[in-house]
């Protein structure tokens, strides 16, 4: 048999006001117990366990993104510090060059200074502006011309001796053929004994030679060339070379010797110029010249 029971057509509870007071009161009361006693610590630590992979994995966007900008910034960061030590090592490489550079061109120009006090004609000193790209000749173009006294035809020299001899001029640049060069020819003399000869730029590069020699000359490997004072050009006791060796050909009967200069225009920046009295040297070649066209 079925029983029958009553059918509620409405189901009413407690009402929404009064639930809300009772979680009011529940979190009220939960806020003072957990501040005066430690009773609700393990239910914080599991709450705080159960739900720390989900702190993670919400973070784990925002953490991936600190790191890979922190990468960026480190990266940045070193290669910056790298080109700025690179860049340090290149100025302090540049200082350095330039410190030794000057501390050679002070000492060179300290031995110039004793040289012009040794020389009785009156000195310029210059410097060498640029050296011109011809395989064919040996010169030097210097910062100074005419203004400062220089004239064709005055010799070059530095502390190891003649360098060369100046052949154009300019207002404010001279140019001057080094000693090796074919179009130079200089009167020397033999320091041992005094012998008299010409020496003239060589075909051997770096070289200057002693031509027109008799077979039996007196003139040996290691001897000392200087200027021998004849022409008026070249002042006397002037070192040029140091004789290399003494090529003699006895058919022919002449001897030919090879000499290495003793400057180094290679080497330096800074000569002197010996202000030397060319015109009385031209006024003189031009007599002869008109002498021999009399003749």
């Amino acid at each position: 048999m079925q029983e029958t029971g009553t059918i509620r057509l409405f189901k009413r509870g407690p009402t929404a006001e009064f639930r809300l007071f009772v979680l009011v009161a529940l979190a009220l009361g939960l806020l003072v117990v957990d501040a005066r006693w430690t009773v609700l610590d393990p239910v914080r630590q599991a709450i705080s366990v159960s739900i720390y992979p989900f702190q993670r994995l919400m973070f784990a966007p925002r953490d991936a993104v600190e790191r890979f900008n922190d990468w960026t910034d480190a990266a940045a960061l070193a290669r910056t510090e790298k080109e700025a030590l690179q860049r340090q090592r290149i100025e302090l490489a540049q200082l350095s060059t330039h410190a030794a550079q000057l501390a050679a061109e002070n000492e060179q120009l300290r031995r110039l200074l004793n040289v012009a006090e040794a020389v009785t004609q009156q000195a310029v000193a210059v410097e060498v502006l640029y050296e011109p790209p011809n395989a064919f000749s040996h010169h030097l173009v210097f910062n100074k011309g005419t203004s400062s006294g220089i004239r064709p035809g005055m010799p070059v020299i530095d502390e190891g001796g003649v360098v060369g001899q100046i052949v154009r001029v300019t207002p404010f640049t001279s140019e001057a053929a080094l000693l090796t060069d074919d179009r130079v020819s200089i009167p020397v003399q033999v320091l041992r004994n005094g012998l008299r000869l010409i020496a003239f730029g060589g075909n051997v590069s770096g070289k200057v030679e002693v031509r027109y020699l008799t077979a039996n000359v007196d003139l040996e490997p290691g001897d000392t060339l200087i200027t021998s004072g004849i022409g008026g050009l070249f002042p006397a006791g002037l070192s040029v070379a140091t004789v290399d060796s003494v090529t003699r050909d006895a058919a022919s009967g002449f001897a030919l010797a090879t000499a290495t200069p003793l400057s180094h225009p290679e080497r330096y920046r800074h000569f002197l110029v010996l202000r030397v009295d060319v015109s009385a040297h031209e006024a003189k070649q031009e007599s002869m010249s008109h002498g021999s066209q009399t003749e």
